[in-house]
């Protein structure tokens, strides 16, 4: 069940215990801080956010690039899961599972027989995310999502994103562990890592310059560069 703002889960009166981020990279800003205040005013306690340890891996990379000071990344984060660290939601069993590749600080959520893999694995149709991101790995991927295909048939896979092919218009929630060693174009069974290497960021399109985080208004963009002290490249802000 998913909903388009905290309101929509807090009326069905949901208690929401925590926010699980899969991984941080180049052309994503987060909503979990926005998420956390909006919940923290209307439920008796404010949910953690989760990342996995190797978080500090990218905040290092793109700190440097950027010129935030060490002390403004430090604890922004409630909870910094080890590999493959079992944890509780209420009385439901979670793990969470690295799963390197497309970020090396990628993890994936166990929760019962579902795993929610963000940009490790996509539809049969498309494969694996893309690798090409700073600290991104092609076998580390390869080897994620032959881990994920290790689960038994009937674990529903939940990915990050839908870029439908020509010939698909609907989008897809998930799909089985079996369909993916079966259909999937990259890691079906058969595959081996070297005949998958690199396939991934052929196939999937880039969007956007790596490195260059973007916050859009359709209505009106006003472009801000801030510049970095360090020498390096500016962060651009349309907003």
């Amino acid at each position: 069940m998913t909903f388009s703002s905290p309101e929509q889960g807090l009326g069905k009166g949901y208690h929401v215990q925590r926010i699980l981020e899969t991984h941080a990279h180049a052309d994503h800003l987060t909503a979990a801080s926005y998420l956390q205040a909006r919940l923290s005013g209307t439920q008796t306690n404010k949910p953690a956010i989760g990342i996995g340890k190797r978080i500090g891996q990218v905040q290092t990379l793109f700190g440097h690039r950027y010129g935030v000071a060490q002390h403004e990344r430090e604890g922004v984060f409630d909870k910094l899961f080890e590999d493959d660290e079992a944890f509780s939601i209420g009385n439901i069993q979670a793990i969470a599972i690295h799963l390197p590749g497309h970020t090396p600080d990628h993890l994936g959520y166990m929760i019962g027989d579902n795993v929610f893999c963000g940009d490790s694995l996509f539809h049969v149709d498309i494969g694996t995310a893309r690798c090409d991101f700073p600290g991104g790995s092609a076998s580390n991927l390869y080897r994620s999502g032959r881990r994920l295909l290790s689960l038994p048939g009937h674990v529903k896979i939940w990915t990050g994103h839908d870029y439908p092919p020509d010939g698909r218009t609907d989008p897809v929630p998930w799909t089985t562990v079996q369909d993916h060693r079966a259909h999937n174009k990259h890691l079906k069974d058969g595959i081996a890592e070297d005949e998958a290497d690199g396939v991934g960021a052929q196939d999937v399109a880039c969007a956007i310059e790596i490195g260059r985080p973007f916050m859009v208004n359709e209505e009106q963009a006003h472009e801000l560069i801030i510049p970095c002290v360090n020498g390096n490249q500016p962060v651009r802000l349309f907003a």
